[in-house]
């Protein structure tokens, strides 16, 4: 693996996407790139490209935590940081945030909304919105995140890739400006639930430093045939049109894999949801960055989010009386919570209700954000383990669902998400349906998450077809054949159903067949029918549609022609 291309590629993504409300500060590319030559190939996370919330030191770079009055500058990376660079990560850059790890909209920035990656009319869900819309738009392998109320969860179901949400302290929490510090878990944004795991178990262990930190406590693997609990359909009430259907579609696969499932009236849990905002918990996030917003009270609605501000200060209304009260409230329903989930292996919900747009969240700040954390909120404050994981897509946009389950039944989690997961479909696309290109919606339409860029082998040639809208032919040469040459793309993962409902759709003179890959890997991936090739333009010396297309442009039509000849 060459280490510097990847980085090259990475910023060359960065730029390409176009998306600076994702980042708050990169890192040049030359720094990274002379750390890149310093990688021990053989380290567990070695080339894995890395992007960082902006509540989490990175060494070198400012810590803002979504508020430029608020920035410092660390002299050592957080601990999670400084554990991924130990196994071989890059980290390219910090990410967008709602101010202060406050929400779940990803709305609550002076840096801007984040947009979603596919539909940018809507929310990117937050807080952890950069790290999420960084992982979804392949510009990074992993991405960390935080997670009070749902931060690391959230956005990951609205993005379609994987959210893991540890047990409380067993990522030291170090170097993170703290939301509610009893609270706060780091989290990992992959598309890949094995990386996301694996990214997970070396960030864990305590480091001498944080008080709060918990060794790990092993438990049993889940058996053959675990029980599952879901809520009831009263609990369900009010999710987006079409969501209610595709989760009981989900349970439905669960319960085909030989799990028990059981519903079970989940009301303590969703009751001690409503505290985590609605009560005196909220004085948390004023002890930790209150002092700051009352002596920047000038800055609010330039540097300081105006609803970040008013959630922040109205924990200085909170008596000690009330946090004591709602302390033994929690205590009462922890220990109804408990008695609904004995016996169970996990809980499986939808990790969120809705897929808002930018306008509704506008329209609404505070309703629509509390709606959002319905299924996540209790998580922390009742010391649950959660993974957040696909599952499918409703009307072209991705569905999520998560697993919850006892303090320290990570790995458990994990192993249950695999058992049900669809493995789907790897395609490689190498012109209309890559990112930002007039068919792309076709891809996430059918449940697409993309994985990464991707070369094939130099054995393809490319040529520019006359279709509408204008798409590239690939075609393979044989292996002796100097015509071939190394095409650029992106491998995207379809669900097995979605993948079968894209070919079937498929106009020709498109095919898909097996393409080889530069890494020797094997994968479906466009091809075209060879009497679409007569008097096509080849534009193989491009290296990819993009450039080819660059180059078509109206007065550089000749060009290409000539280059081809």
């Amino acid at each position: 693996m060459n280490l510097q291309q990847v980085v090259r590629d990475a910023y060359a993504r960065i730029a390409a996407a176009d998306r600076p409300e994702v980042w708050i500060a990169l890192r040049p590319e030359a720094e990274v790139l002379a750390e890149a030559a310093g990688v021990d190939p053989a380290a567990p996370l070695a080339g894995i490209l890395v992007a960082v919330k902006d509540n989490i030191d990175v060494a070198g770079l400012p810590t803002t935590a979504g508020a430029p009055s608020f920035a410092y500058r660390p002299a050592v990376d957080a601990t999670a940081v400084a554990r991924l660079r130990a196994a071989g990560a890059l980290v390219l850059g910090k990410t967008n945030l709602d101010q202060f790890a406050t929400g779940l909209v990803g709305t609550r920035s002076p840096h801007g909304a984040v947009r979603h990656a596919f539909a940018p009319d809507r929310i990117s869900g937050g807080s952890s919105s950069g790290s999420a819309v960084a992982v979804a738009l392949g510009l990074v392998d992993v991405a960390l995140g935080t997670d009070t109320a749902g931060s690391g969860r959230v956005p990951a179901a609205l993005h379609g890739i994987v959210g893991v949400k540890p047990t409380r302290g067993l990522v030291p929490a170090t170097g993170v400006v703290p939301a509610c510090r009893s609270l706060d878990c780091v989290t990992v944004f992959a598309r890949d639930l094995d990386l996301a795991r694996r990214t997970a178990e070396l960030l864990t262990g305590p480091d001498g430093l944080d008080p709060l930190a918990r060794e790990d406590v092993p438990r049993p693997a889940p058996p053959a045939r675990p029980r599952i609990a879901v809520p009831g359909p009263e609990h369900l009430d009010g999710l987006a049109a079409g969501w209610a259907e595709a989760f009981a579609a989900h349970v439905e696969r669960v319960r085909a894999t030989g799990a028990e499932v059981v519903e079970v009236d989940v009301a303590p849990l969703l009751a001690v949801a409503e505290l985590l905002y609605g009560g005196a918990f909220v004085a948390e996030r004023t002890a930790a960055v209150g002092r700051h917003v009352a002596e920047h009270a000038d800055l609010v609605g330039t540097d300081l989010d105006p609803v970040v501000a008013g959630i922040v200060l109205a924990g200085e209304r909170v008596s000690a009386v009330e946090v004591f009260r709602d302390r033994e409230r929690l205590d009462v329903l922890a220990a109804r919570s408990r008695e609904v989930l004995a016996g169970f292996d996990a809980l499986l919900t939808p990790t969120t209700t809705a897929h808002p747009t930018l306008a509704e969240v506008a329209a609404d700040p505070v309703g629509v954000n509390s709606r959002l954390g319905r299924f996540t909120n209790f998580a922390n404050l009742l010391d649950l383990a959660s993974l957040a994981v696909p599952a499918g897509t409703v009307a072209g946009l991705p569905f999520g669902v998560m697993l919850t389950g006892p303090a320290f039944s990570d790995r458990a989690l994990a192993v249950l998400a695999a058992r049900w997961a669809d493995p789907g479909v790897d395609l490689l696309v190498v012109g209309a349906h890559l990112s930002g290109q007039p068919l792309n919606h076709e891809l996430v339409a059918a449940g697409g998450s993309l994985v990464g860029p991707a070369r094939t082998a130099a054995r393809y040639r490319l040529f520019a077809l006359d279709t509408v809208p204008p798409k590239p032919g690939a075609v393979r040469v044989a292996g002796d054949d100097p015509a071939g040459a190394s095409i650029a793309g992106e491998v995207w993962r379809l669900p097995a159903a979605g993948f079968g409902t894209f070919v079937a759709a498929l106009p020709p003179p498109m095919t898909i067949g097996a393409v080889t890959l530069d890494d020797g890997r094997v994968v479906r991936g466009f091809l075209a029918e060879p009497v679409a090739l007569a008097g096509a333009e080849e534009i193989t010396t491009f290296g990819s549609w993009p450039a080819a297309r660059a180059a078509r442009g109206p007065a550089q039509r000749g060009v290409v022609a000539a280059s081809a000849r």
